[in-house]
Parts: C-alpha cells; sequence; structure tokens
C-alpha cells in the first residue's frame, strides 16, 4: 500500500479496527464522459448492465446510476431509468441502485423534482448546491424522498455545502434521519485533481454528526484517496464518472478493474467489507 493515509491526525484515523464495514460504490460514466475519453465507458443499457454486473462480482455493492439519451447525452428520464434499474436488477439483484439527480447544467430543481416523484427509487444522490438554486422547492425535494423511502445522499462539493446542509438539518428542510454524504474532491471542469491530503479537512468538519460518509475524486489519484477514505472508516465511490486510470498511472481496463484494485486495498489494510469477495 501507499500509506497515503500517514499524514492524518490520530484522531481521524485510529485504523481499521471496529471500523463498520465498508460500502464500495461504482460511479461507471457520469454525465459529461464518452467513448472519446476511454473505449469502455458505458453508454448504452446493455453496456451499462454488462459493467454492473462485473463490478458487483469484483466487490461493488452499489451502482450511481447515470443514464443517456438516444443521442447518448446526460438524462434524468424517469423512463429510462426505470428500464435500466430493471435491467441491472435482472442482472445483479443483489446490487443497490443510485439514481443521480444530477443537473449537469441541464436540469432545474423543478425537473428533478419531477424525476423523484415519478420513479420513487430505493436511492438517489441529491446535491445540496444544486438544490439550493431553488429554495422554494428545497424542501419538497427531501420530502418526496422521505415520502417514498428514498436513501439521500447529500452530495457535499465544499464546505459552504456541509454548512448548508447543517442549517437545512435543524430548520427542518432536510428530514434529520437523511444525514448520508459523499464527499467531492478535485473537479471536472475546471480540472482539478484531487489530493489525499484534502480529506482531513473535511473529516474534521463533518465531526461526528455524518458517520456514514463516502468519497470521491476526481482525477489520477482516486484510488490514492480512497486508500485514505477506507483507512479513515469511510466508504468509496470509484468509476470512470471522477477517474480513467488505474493503480499504475495507465488507463484502467475496466471499472471492474479498480474496484477489485479497491478491495484488494481494503483486504490488505485489514477493513472488513459489506461483503466477502475474494482477491484474485
Amino acid at each position: 500500500m501507499s500509506h497515503y493515509y500517514s499524514p492524518l491526525s490520530a484522531i481521524e484515523l485510529r485504523g481499521p479496527q471496529d471500523r463498520r464495514p465498508a460500502k464500495i460504490t461504482v460511479a461507471p460514466n457520469g454525465a459529461r464522459r464518452n467513448k472519446s475519453d476511454h473505449p469502455h465507458l458505458p453508454m448504452t443499457i446493455p453496456e451499462i448492465v454488462a459493467t454492473a454486473d462485473a463490478c458487483y462480482r469484483a466487490g461493488a455493492d452499489e451502482i450511481h446510476l447515470h443514464v443517456r439519451d438516444e443521442n447518448g447525452a446526460h438524462s434524468i428520464d424517469a423512463g429510462l431509468y426505470a428500464e435500466t434499474i430493471a435491467a441491472v436488477a435482472e442482472a445483479a439483484p443483489l446490487m443497490t441502485v443510485q439514481i443521480t439527480t444530477e443537473s449537469a447544467g441541464i436540469f432545474d430543481v423543478k425537473t428533478q423534482l419531477a424525476t423523484l416523484r415519478a420513479l420513487n427509487p430505493a436511492a438517489a444522490s441529491i446535491s445540496i448546491r444544486e438544490i439550493n438554486r431553488d429554495r422554494k422547492r428545497a424542501a419538497s425535494v427531501y420530502a418526496q424522498a422521505q415520502q417514498s423511502g428514498t436513501q439521500v445522499q447529500h452530495i457535499l462539493y465544499d464546505h459552504d455545502d456541509l454548512k448548508r446542509l447543517r442549517r437545512w438539518l435543524d430548520n427542518g428542510t432536510v428530514p434529520e434521519h437523511m444525514r448520508d454524504v459523499l464527499m467531492v474532491f478535485g473537479a471536472y471542469h475546471p480540472p482539478r485533481h484531487a489530493q489525499p491530503q484534502e480529506l482531513s479537512g473535511f473529516l474534521t468538519a463533518l465531526g461526528r454528526d455524518f458517520p456514514d460518509w463516502t468519497i470521491c475524486a476526481f482525477g489520477p489519484h482516486e484510488l490514492d484517496v480512497a486508500e485514505v477514505a477506507l483507512w479513515a472508516g469511510g466508504n468509496v465511490r470509484i468509476g470512470f464518472e471522477n477517474n480513467l486510470f488505474g493503480p499504475d498511472g495507465k488507463h484502467a481496463a475496466s471499472n471492474a478493474a479498480n474496484i477489485a484494485y479497491v478491495v484488494s486495498l481494503a483486504h490488505q489494510m485489514g477493513r472488513p467489507l459489506l461483503r466477502e469477495v475474494s482477491t484474485p
């Protein structure tokens, strides 16, 4: 292992002992990339389903699902989602499916809310920053998720997003039990590569109020950031949405290859996983 976790404080990093099992999520495509970025980036429903199956076998517990329209563009269409979710459930019936409500600069909060109402998904990622664009509908978004039993994961890009989430929890905009967060490091545009050292400050800001936390990291250091998160007791989201490179610095063969590598990291450090997966 690369031991990127060493700069973090002993308070934040007690090691993998007595930690809850780690959840591994695959984010195989995202909203913006296509085949010109990586020939094995899944875009069609059959490709997404095949990737989900391969990643589940490699050790992913969940797929962070993006779907594309007939032109290959980002979509949050409930019909496309329903078709893809059904196909994933047939191929990998034990895999959790988390839809994205990402706007990607295309969809407004009204449309995001309509997707949640039409689909009633088991799980969804919701960006605090995006929902804040329409504060009048913000409470309706989270109320809809609560009504449908949707497991919400809040997307946090910076400390301001975390402060806003705390305010919304305090004033009831977000139900008290919705404390699952995803911390995003780095950025797609303009490009900014995540660094392992960034995790420490965000963990300090989270404190003990958000015990179920996950990371995703843009750029070639994604797997290093994942190693830090695993050691610190967090969950990880890995995939071509954020990073196209493997641990050797070359283009990864597939999403599943990087999932398998993360499983091997967890095994090496003694971090338990949600389910036992053998390392090749």
